[in-house]
């Protein structure tokens, strides 16, 4: 019995068979690789098919055939957006407002608007800090809000409650 390239050497034959057996296996890990890394990174099912037959004929040329795949895997570039969209988020909060009467921005520790002229906020009476309304204390040095900023959140309301015109 003649065994592979003409050779009869058992032991060659099965040394041969046990090489093309772990190509075999190579081939195939290497198309179940690239399937499941195609599914990571491309989201249309279309590309992952036109890849899919690409690996199916490794002896055919694809070299006119495009890379459907992007560099990067689709949860990374979902958490890139996401963690843009947070920074971004934090960066409209920090520092900067507009200006209710010219919608000029304005830091959040201002206490007039530099265009305007218009009241932003109330000074704390004892450290001096930019107040919002609605606080009943200062938070940074404890002291309890009391006079101007009361006595305009009274003439606001009593304001809204007056009927037009009136």
């Amino acid at each position: 019995m003649f065994g592979y390239f003409g050779i009869t050497n058992n032991g060659v034959n099965l040394a041969i068979n046990l090489l093309g057996l772990f190509l075999a296996f190579v081939w195939l890990a290497l198309v179940y690789w690239t399937r499941v890394d195609a599914k990571r990174r491309i989201k249309r099912p279309g590309a992952r098919r036109l890849r899919d037959r690409a690996l199916a004929v490794p002896l055919r040329r694809h070299d006119h055939l495009p890379d459907p795949a992007p560099p990067e895997y689709l949860e990374d570039i979902r958490e890139r957006e996401l963690e843009m969209a947070a920074a971004e988020a934090r960066l409209a909060q920090v520092s900067y407002l507009a200006c209710q009467q010219c919608g000029n921005e304005v830091e959040k520790d201002y206490l007039i608007c530099p265009a305007c002229h218009s009241r932003l906020r109330e000074p704390c009476e004892s450290c001096r800090r930019p107040l919002e309304t609605h606080w009943t204390v200062c938070p940074y040095c404890e002291a309890p809000v009391v006079g101007a900023l009361h006595q305009r959140r009274r003439r606001e309301a009593y304001a809204a409650e007056m009927p037009p015109g009136a």
